[in-house]
Order: C-alpha cells, then sequence, then structure tokens
C-alpha cells in the first residue's frame, strides 16, 4: 500500500525547481557584479534613465527597412469583383447579382460578378446580367438553363457633343 501512495501525484508533491529563475536585481554593491553601473556600462545613452532608442534604428545609418525596395500594390479596380464557381449556384432558379448577395455567395460591396467551371450541373438556371466563361455557358445550356447577356446601353459620346456646340 505505501508503494501505491509513492506513485500518486497530488498538489503538495508537485515541484517547480528550475522553472523559473529569480530576476537580477542590479546596483546593489561591489560584490553582486551588477553594482554601480548596474551592468549598463559608463556613460552614453543607453546608459541614462529614459535613454533608448527606438525599433530600427541603426545609429544614424540608413535602416535596413528603409534600404529595402517597397514592392507590391492593392488594386483598387479588383476590390470589387468576385469569382463564382457553376457548382456554387446549382440549385438556384434566377441567378443575377442580387440573388447572389441574398444568398451570401458574393458580399454586399461586390459590384462584378463572373461565373466560371465546367463542372455538370443538374437544375435549370437562368442567368442575367452576369459575365459567364465558356465552359460554364457550356454546362448552364447542357442542363436546360439559359445565359441572358444584357445589352450594353451606349452612352452619348463627347466628342460628336463638342462638335455640335461648335458648329452653333
Amino acid at each position: 500500500m505505501s508503494e501505491e501512495t509513492k506513485n500518486i501525484m497530488n498538489l503538495n508533491s508537485i515541484s517547480d525547481e528550475g522553472s523559473s529563475k529569480k530576476r537580477k536585481r542590479v546596483g546593489r554593491g561591489i560584490g553582486s557584479g551588477t553594482g554601480k553601473t548596474a551592468g549598463r556600462g559608463h556613460k552614453g545613452q543607453k546608459s541614462r534613465s529614459g535613454g533608448n532608442i527606438r525599433p530600427g534604428f541603426e545609429g544614424g545609418q540608413m535602416p535596413l527597412q528603409m534600404r529595402l525596395p517597397k514592392f507590391g500594390f492593392s488594386s483598387r479596380v479588383n476590390n470589387n469583383s468576385k469569382e463564382v464557381n457553376v457548382k456554387n449556384i446549382d440549385g438556384m432558379e434566377l441567378v443575377n447579382l442580387l440573388t447572389l448577395k441574398e444568398n451570401k455567395i458574393v458580399s454586399k460591396s461586390t459590384k462584378k460578378v463572373k461565373i466560371f467551371g465546367n463542372t455538370n450541373i443538374t437544375s435549370k438556371v437562368t442567368v442575367e446580367g452576369i459575365k459567364v466563361s465558356k465552359g460554364a455557358k457550356e454546362s448552364i445550356e447542357n442542363a436546360g438553363g439559359k445565359v441572358v447577356e444584357d445589352k450594353m446601353i451606349e452612352k452619348p459620346q463627347k466628342e460628336e457633343s463638342k462638335k455640335e456646340d461648335a458648329t452653333q
């Protein structure tokens, strides 16, 4: 019975030897090894109280983060366009920008969508006002659906209106 009690771990039998170090007490006399200047050396900015330099400062030399070239950029044009796979619209009857937002397939800030992929779908899907890749168009039409492309509304050309103003 005494052998069994030796092997059981109790809260009072747990020791933490070596798990934590005592902090170094500086400025406590010559005999401590870190007395007088307290391990800071003689004079200079780093020996003063509150005397520290910001991270990355290299003593006036051009810092590394400024020496290295900048790279990459975030396109503001592409931030509001998304791609949707054909298998994600399977089961929907009508697919347009509004229905995709309602079903939370694309985010509310999305303004342009393109459907891609050539996986076989089972339901008849009608796509309106959204760009569709060749493979996606094929798979939609094979399932009995259709793709309705909106005709671009022609904007009045600025050059013609200027010419008309000049002649009057």
